[in-house]
């Protein structure tokens, strides 16, 4: 019995869950809070599967698109993987996510990255130890997501 890894249709990972669990496959999806009222996946686009004995039903379940492989196997996730993303869980099975220290509409600076030395506002943090911000290109604010470790605070 092993973790893999399925990559599933865009906004489906729920629905691939479901599918893959009425086939007899326990799923694990990690998800975090987006916003005050709406749930994400911690990983969009992917869902852990576990293996028992067969896992070529898996690859043709609803909202799969593949599993990630090794060689012509599933490729294997370490349980210590899966146990470190589970005890970031809070009560409400949520992944708890480390803190910015940055402040919604807080000036940063991009550090690093195509977008260096921008100056941009912190618009929150999203999924992956990254931060979303707004930086103004052509004219309008967009939504950049980057690297926690790419912006910096500006005095």
């Amino acid at each position: 019995m092993y973790w893999a890894v399925a990559q599933v249709e865009s906004q489906r990972e729920r629905t691939a869950a479901t599918f893959l669990e009425q086939g007899g496959f326990a799923t694990y999806l990690p998800q975090l809070k987006a916003s005050k009222h709406r749930m994400a996946p911690l990983f969009p686009g992917y869902l852990f599967v576990q293996i028992v004995e067969r896992w070529y039903p898996v690859r043709w379940s609803v909202g799969v698109v593949r599993l990630l492989m090794a060689g012509d196997h599933p490729a294997r996730l370490p349980d210590r993987v899966v146990g470190a993303i589970r005890r970031r869980e809070d009560r409400d099975g949520l992944i708890r996510l480390p803190k910015s220290g940055l402040q919604l509409g807080q000036k940063v600076r991009v550090v690093r990255g195509p977008f260096a030395g921008h100056l941009a506002l912190y618009a929150g943090q999203a999924a992956h130890e990254r931060v979303a911000i707004l930086l103004l290109l052509l004219g309008a604010q967009t939504r950049v997501v980057l690297p926690k470790s790419a912006v910096e605070a500006v005095p």
